[in-house]
């Protein structure tokens, strides 16, 4: 976080994995099925079959899973879990199929909105630096 604490919920799950991206998907990329990537700001929270299923999942999934207790975005989910964004957009897309993971798409004209764009540069120069000070750099 900008005051140098880390973000709520659980934190990163062991060392980044050796094992090439492809390989995790089998080959597959985001875009395949759908004809377009889930927007790395989708948010993704583990359902009940998913958190039972939990003990039957392997590696990746599982952590996906585990990790979404709380609803967070796909390049949090990324971030936290140290894995390529596109295995994660690949895996859960997979896991929504599955009925193991809701994941909330944002409304596209909501994004493409210049005064969302505009309310998010503000409040992050609201946010204090390091020394407590608001930011008011342009």
């Amino acid at each position: 976080m900008a005051d140098g604490t880390p973000p709520p919920g659980p934190g990163p799950v062991g060392p980044a994995p050796a094992v090439r991206p492809y390989l995790v998907t089998a080959g597959r990329v985001a875009d395949a099925g759908s004809g377009r990537a889930l927007p790395l700001e989708t948010q993704v929270v583990a359902t009940v079959a998913g958190l039972d299923a939990l003990g039957r999942l392997s590696f990746e999934r599982h952590d996906i899973v585990a990790a979404c207790r709380l609803p967070q975005s796909l390049a949090e989910l990324a971030a936290r879990l140290r894995l390529h964004l596109n295995v994660v957009r690949v895996l859960a897309e997979d896991l929504r199929e599955a009925g193991q993971l809701a994941v909330h798409v944002p409304d596209a004209s909501a994004t493409h909105d210049a005064s969302v764009l505009r309310r998010v540069i503000d409040g992050l120069r609201a946010v204090p630096d390091s020394r407590g000070v608001p930011s008011d750099t342009d």
